[in-house]
């Protein structure tokens, strides 16, 4: 039934996968599916936030979250579990939808908070990718 499934996670925030992470391990091993194992490195927002960071800043940020990010599938992910690795830049909602169109996703899992008012208004990056994937999102509340 699924062959790609999407896990975006936070490596700060362990809060992101400790739920979902098992269910995603379960659903590859039940479908025989591939693990696409994701992380964000949000963008400064306004150009101008930018200037303010050395040079490189950038790159670097994204080096020291690819070497996380396989640090996390070699503590987390069983070895018999293919996993593609993906480091991301931008806002977090728009590059997992973006992501999950790029590898041909058939399911997003992922983890939501539990709302507060502000949620409502805005809108988390779960109602967001919920609202605007092109694939079925499965949300692991913490």
């Amino acid at each position: 039934m699924f062959r790609d499934i999407l896990l975006p996670v936070d490596l700060n925030h362990e809060s992101s996968w400790r739920k979902a992470l098992p269910v995603a391990l379960k659903l590859v091993e039940t479908f025989g599916a591939r693990l696409h194992l994701m992380t964000v490195i949000p963008d400064f927002g306004m150009t101008i936030v930018g200037q303010f960071f050395p040079e490189g800043y950038e790159e670097k940020a994204l080096e020291t979250a690819r070497q996380a990010l396989h640090r996390f599938a070699q503590d987390h992910v069983p070895e018999d579990v293919a996993v593609q690795h993906i480091i991301c830049h931008g806002t977090v909602y728009e590059e997992i939808i973006r992501e999950a169109k790029a590898v041909g996703a058939d399911l997003v899992v992922m983890t939501a908070h539990r709302p507060e008012l502000r949620d409502y208004l805005l809108g988390p990056n779960a109602a967001r990718v919920v609202r605007h994937a092109p694939v079925s999102v499965m949300v692991i509340r913490e």
